[in-house]
């Protein structure tokens, strides 16, 4: 999939240099075909990074992507240039207000889970988000802490904080083998996964709709489709990098907090030692698989999306 990016955003040249087929303004305009809009709402601190993950596996395809940096209108990121955010991202209520729509619309994760979600600042506009994307958005993402905030505003279901963090690369078992969105995928797979909560399966059952697709013995649910809203939500984190949890583990250690080793990530348990990718081809599986869903079904006419 040809994704649309400006030529100077840091994920251009990025993603050039590892062969993911990327598009300047100038060439998609000549292409006689409506790219599917997608938005990002970066609700990371590690901005570009973030930027960098999802681009790479939204641009693996033969489809046009163009892509819609969004960040929330009063939060301000400390770990980001504020250059850079003036330059490549709009803030929802300049979204929402324009009236636009999408195709697809990601809610990423955000390092604030140990809140309620009604305690975090910027909870009553992420609400309007959630409620506009069931008007304005064809299909929506949510991810980790996003997918979590989904799924308590729309159907009340709780986060619960976990003992220790799950923190490593846990098997998990494909439950729903001819879902359109686990086409391909083996029965069995490694996720990464990060995080202090958790969602619970019984609370997941006794919702209507809800569909579990993917689990793991040890971390639960990971991927739950919600048909209803047009949804999908993914508690772990297919789109990290190969060295994005041992980023966390460094990071910890050199804060001096107690921190474990992520669990089955190293080689022999060996930090010195660089972590093997195993998630890649199932990343790039599910994040296609979510495109082509979304080209298959998205109205061609960008004003019926929604209705």
């Amino acid at each position: 999939m040809p994704i649309k990016l400006p030529e100077n955003l840091p994920a251009f040249d990025v993603l050039t240099r590892e062969g993911v087929m990327v598009m300047s303004e100038e060439r998609a305009t000549r292409q006689d075909i409506r790219p599917l809009r997608i938005g990002l709402l970066n609700l990371m601190p590690k901005k570009i990074q973030t930027e960098n993950q999802f681009a790479r596996l939204l641009g693996a395809g033969p489809l046009q992507i163009e892509l819609s940096l969004i960040r929330m209108s009063e939060h301000q990121t400390r770990n980001t240039a504020a250059e850079h955010m003036e330059e490549f991202y709009r803030p929802f209520s300049e979204v929402r207000d324009s009236g636009e729509k999408f195709d697809g619309l990601v809610i990423t994760g955000a390092p604030i889970e140990h809140l309620p979600f009604e305690e975090v600042t910027y909870w009553d506009e992420l609400r309007q988000v959630i409620d506009w994307t069931q008007t304005h958005v064809h299909s929506t993402f949510g991810v980790c802490w996003g997918g979590m905030a989904m799924m308590y505003h729309l159907h009340g279901v709780q986060k619960h904080m976990l003992d220790a963090k799950a923190f490593g690369c846990f098997r998990h078992r494909n439950l729903a083998p001819a879902n359109h969105y686990l086409r391909g995928f083996s029965d069995d797979l490694v996720i990464p996964v990060s995080r202090w909560t958790e969602m619970r399966q019984a609370e997941i059952d006794a919702v209507p709709g809800l569909q579990t697709l993917l689990a793991g013995a040890e971390t639960g649910p990971c991927l739950v489709e919600d048909a209803a809203h047009r949804a999908l939500y993914i508690f772990n984190h297919l789109e990290y990098d190969s060295d994005t949890l041992k980023q966390e583990y460094d990071r910890d250690v050199a804060a001096g907090g107690e921190i474990t080793l992520p669990v089955n990530y190293f080689p022999g348990d060996d930090p010195a030692r660089p972590p093997l990718n195993r998630w890649r081809s199932h990343a790039h599986l599910l994040y296609g698989n979510w495109i082509n869903e979304i080209y298959q079904s998205t109205p061609y006419d960008p004003a019926k999306i929604g209705t």
